[in-house]
């Protein structure tokens, strides 16, 4: 069976510009295999982008929609997304933005799996089929990436978030629900008919405390679940997925909310029988305990005068120094090129996993408490580092408000993203030259 067409998702790709030029002594003659329809600050919009877009719009809507709208607002809607997409391209390239191969690749690599394919082979016959090749899927991709990291760096900075924001959103009953625990639950129910006699409830009861023991010695959950439970997700192990308490009844809310992972609760009598229910998993809440570490370091640059060689030379030199009795942060003051921490002996205060680039982490996480380590090279120069203590810090509260502020983040982009665009569109040069109507036939001639 022919897997599913790429070209509606995916294939929305730039047309080049190819200009042919034939001379002779008689009469100079132009060929021009695409022209440009608008220019857009330093960058233009061509007729083959804007016949591939469209081309690729129709095929799109025609299968969703009996009727289309008007061809001239058809057109319109898509020369002005292609003037938005070379604007957000612009600003990318002023940022200095790329994508990198690895990124692409991976990205290569999750559509290949989402789409069923197993070989670029494989995926390049099926683009054919299409009329596009591997390469302009590429060249799709990097673009699409570049706009939405452009769009996720520059909006997201424009957005600000004040803590009393944060305390309003975490007091209202949205705030508390989202900012809440989830838990994975497993249930198993004895169930008591309404009618039952106080022998059935007896029998029951004792069914229910017999499948708990059996659980605190070790029993499989699921598998008591599927054997005895009357619930309707018994066949499933009891599995009743993740569930926030708000979602739960009040009588097992209760009780989950003091339930450690892995723990089962003792059984709970309700009108429909005995319930044993399981914290199977857990996401948030709880204590949230961070290894924080506490170092301090001496940073010099590389530059023309100072090679990696010789800074290694001069912070070896000062970790002998230190070793030999001389005081750490006297020497970071005199000698640390960190401007942030050289005024405080190169202390760098407490810090949590991730606030660091990878080959500083990697030097923490291996030192011991009082051991100077180095020198060691990282993208900002060479260090030496000396680690001071460690600590378990509980960072519930920075977790949810973190949780809560980026939510709020969420909420803004859309609003904000089209406020940013509207800024770029008002703030371009922009020079509309007109959509060939006669695209289709793309050789002109004009004598010299």
């Amino acid at each position: 069976m022919k897997k599913a067409s790429l070209a509606a998702p995916l294939i929305q790709w730039v047309g080049t510009l190819t200009i042919s030029v034939a001379a002779s002594l008689a009469q100079a003659e132009t060929q021009i295999l695409d022209r440009v329809i608008a220019v857009v600050d330093q960058g233009v919009v061509l007729q083959s982008e804007f016949d591939e877009r469209k081309n690729s719009v129709l095929q799109r809507l025609q299968g969703q929609y009996e009727q289309l709208p008007p061809m001239d607002v058809l057109e319109q809607q898509i020369l002005d997304q292609l003037i938005l997409e070379q604007l957000q391209l612009e600003e990318a390239s002023r940022y200095g933005m790329e994508i990198s191969d690895q990124q692409l690749n991976q990205t290569l690599q999750q559509i290949m799996a989402n789409n069923g394919f197993s070989s670029l082979d494989e995926l390049a016959a099926d683009l054919a089929s299409e009329g596009m090749s591997l390469e302009q899927l590429r060249e799709k991709i990097r673009r699409d990436l570049l706009i939405n990291q452009v769009q996720q760096g520059v909006v997201n900075n424009r957005i600000r978030v004040t803590e009393q924001e944060i305390n309003n959103f975490l007091a209202s009953s949205d705030g508390k629900f989202a900012t809440s625990p989830d838990y994975h639950l497993g249930h198993i129910l004895i169930s008591v008919a309404s009618s039952a006699s106080p022998d059935d409830v007896a029998e029951a009861e004792t069914k229910v405390n017999n499948i708990y023991q059996q659980l605190q010695n070790g029993e499989s959950f699921s598998q008591m679940a599927i054997a005895h439970s009357n619930d309707q997700t018994a066949l499933e192990g009891g599995d009743l997925g993740w569930r926030k308490l708000a979602q739960l009844p009040e009588l097992f809310s209760d009780v989950v909310s003091d339930l450690d992972v892995g723990e089962v609760s003792e059984p709970i009598r309700s009108g429909a029988g005995f319930h044993l229910i399981k914290n199977i998993e857990q996401r948030g809440g709880g204590e949230q305990l961070v290894q924080q570490t506490k170092a301090r370091h001496i940073l010099i640059k590389t530059s023309e005068i100072m090679d990696d060689e010789t800074a290694k030379e001069k912070l070896t030199e000062l970790k002998a120094q230190i070793e030999n009795g001389a005081d750490f942060a006297e020497l970071a003051r005199e000698n640390s090129e960190d401007i942030g921490s050289m005024l405080e002996g190169g202390d760098l205060g407490w810090a949590s996993p991730g606030m660091f680039v990878p080959a500083f982490e990697n030097a923490m996480a291996t030192t011991e408490i009082d051991e100077i380590t180095g020198p060691f090279k990282s993208q900002f120069g060479w260090h030496i580092l000396q680690v001071t203590d460690r600590r378990q810090e509980d960072m519930s509260d920075v977790v949810i408000r973190n949780k809560a502020a980026q939510m709020m983040r969420e909420r803004r982009f859309d609003e904000e993203l089209q406020v940013w665009l509207l800024e770029l569109r008002e703030n371009a040069y922009l020079d509309i030259k007109g959509v060939d109507e006669d695209s289709d036939d793309t050789e002109e001639d004009s004598g010299a």
